[in-house]
């Protein structure tokens, strides 16, 4: 039910002139709107506390529909924000909430969170200081965008009266959040860049049939359509379960996979679609600078790699193939 709302809403309002208007700068207001007055930010919160009390699990199909639309807001973040504020005594603020799985502190004992997802529009970010979960007010901050062409994310400077308020010692599961969020969404834009590939192949002709019939070029979107399915049943094991956070490994696998498969996906869709794929007219560039940009955002894959690799080597006695069956079977069990 939640799912097909928020489609409907993407489908009408999130359009790709809408997505080129917030690289322009545009707030989009009214979309935030009807994601924020529908009730949607609070998918997480508990029945009790008027929330939808979603698990994860059922959230799943909605932060990928949210990188299938290429949304240019950080509505995934403050969803799972305002789940990561539940056992505080501080009520989530009004306004976008952006997560951050890294901070430090600065010789002046200023604060700085590098490349910051959404940090050019975020009213407020929930960072990871070393453990420690602040809630920070981004008006305090000084913004550098990144300065990627139609980039939402950049580097946020807090001076050291800033202050931010302390939410305990819960700052990991921000980073596990944010990099299970940006699996889904790299497997949700994957999907749609798959599509966009197929059509364009069955519709673009030459030497007298549609491209998509040649065997070099059925070769390359086989091995792209392996990438994208391999990448959703990653992304898709860090929601598994009924916890409220996800779980490291599981979060680790489906963060590096996804992020893995982003060059080759990307490196073909550009290939088929020849010298008009890096055109600004055509959509697609919007999806694949998203998913080069989401797939060093929280860490690489060679980051998160080496965290499931300690956790193997941890189980001298266990094989791959085993330590994989162990930690799906954990959270589908």
């Amino acid at each position: 039910m939640f799912t097909e709302a928020i489609e409907k809403i993407l489908t009408d309002l999130c359009t790709p002139a809408l997505v080129r208007a917030v690289e322009n700068g545009d707030r989009a207001t009214a979309l935030w709107s009807a994601l924020e007055n529908g009730g949607f930010l609070e998918l997480l919160t508990p029945e009790v506390a008027d929330g939808a009390g979603l698990t994860l699990e059922s959230l799943f199909p909605i932060f990928l529909a949210f990188g299938r639309h290429a949304l240019p807001l950080p509505v995934a973040q403050s969803i799972a924000a305002r789940a990561l504020m539940r056992d505080c005594p501080h009520a989530p603020p009004n306004g976008m909430l952006t997560l951050a799985g890294a901070a430090f502190r600065q010789a002046d004992d200023g604060l700085c969170v590098p490349r910051l997802a959404y940090g050019t529009l975020a009213d407020f970010a929930l960072v990871n200081l070393q453990g420690e979960l602040l809630l920070l007010d981004c008006s305090q901050a000084r913004r550098e965008p990144d300065g990627v062409h139609g980039s939402q994310c950049a580097t946020l400077y807090w001076p050291q009266d800033a202050g931010g308020v302390s939410l305990g010692g819960k700052g990991q599961e921000a980073r596990l959040f944010n990099a299970a969020i940006h699996a889904a969404s790299i497997a949700g834009a994957m999907e749609k860049v798959l599509g966009m590939t197929l059509e364009y192949c069955n519709d673009r002709t030459q030497f007298g049939k549609a491209i998509g019939k040649f065997q070099a070029v059925q070769h390359q979107l086989s091995v792209m359509a392996e990438q994208v399915a391999a990448s959703r049943i990653a992304a898709e094991l860090a929601f598994a379960g009924d916890r409220p956070v996800p779980d490291l490994i599981p979060a680790a696998i489906a963060k590096a996979r996804t992020s893995m498969a982003v060059p080759q996906v990307t490196a073909i869709a550009h290939a088929l679609f020849g010298a008009i794929g890096v055109t600004e007219e055509l959509d697609l560039q919007l999806f694949t600078r998203r998913l080069h940009q989401w797939r060093v955002s929280e860490g690489s894959e060679t980051w998160w790699n080496n965290i499931v690799g300690q956790a193997l080597l941890e189980k001298p006695k266990v094989t791959a193939s085993e330590f994989v069956r162990t930690v799906t079977q954990s959270q589908t069990a």
